[in-house]
């Protein structure tokens, strides 16, 4: 056995150094990039926004930041994919209902119009991802089910509100 060995605990991870039990040295999250772009809450016109792109452990979190508020979400893609959303009130995750991207618009949204972000960083790679399935698409929606897992997959006309976004009811 090595002299350092990591072990977990109930407050967290520790490690064993020549037989002391020590707390682990915290996680830094790897920012991925980030950009200056537009955000809109509520269907509202969109305002500058500073977007934050975060690699975690099994997801990876985008942290938006607008003038009067931070909106966050994460894509978590193990075991399966699923998107949450950040109550800023509670400090809770909640599964999004559904995620829609706009590749003309270079725009992610959730739940309808709740949340719409432009990240061409995050698009390009989807369209990249998709390959051929992607071409020339102008929407891909995403509908969730009530554990979060992908019930769904549209494009264009073939989704259910027509690839129009229409705020969740």
């Amino acid at each position: 056995m090595g002299l350092i060995r990591s072990v977990g605990a109930a407050g967290g991870r520790l490690v064993l150094l020549g037989g002391l039990l020590l707390p682990a040295p915290a996680l830094r999250a790897e920012v991925l990039y980030r950009l200056d772009t537009f955000c809109s809450v509520d269907g509202a016109d969109a305002v500058p926004c500073r977007l934050e792109a975060v690699n975690g452990s099994g997801f990876t979190e985008y942290r938006q930041r607008l003038t009067d508020r931070e909106v966050r979400f994460r894509v978590i893609d193990e075991p399966v994919t699923r998107v949450e959303l950040l109550d800023a009130a509670s400090g809770r995750w909640s599964s999004v209902r559904r995620a829609a991207a706009l590749f003309d618009l270079n725009a992610v949204c959730l739940d309808g119009v709740r949340f719409c972000v432009l990240n061409p960083n995050y698009l390009n790679s989807v369209r990249q991802q998709l390959g051929a399935a992607a071409s020339g698409r102008k929407v891909l929606e995403l509908q969730f089910g009530d554990d979060g897992r992908v019930d769904a997959g549209c494009y264009d006309a073939g989704c259910p509100d027509g690839g129009r976004l229409l705020p969740e009811r």
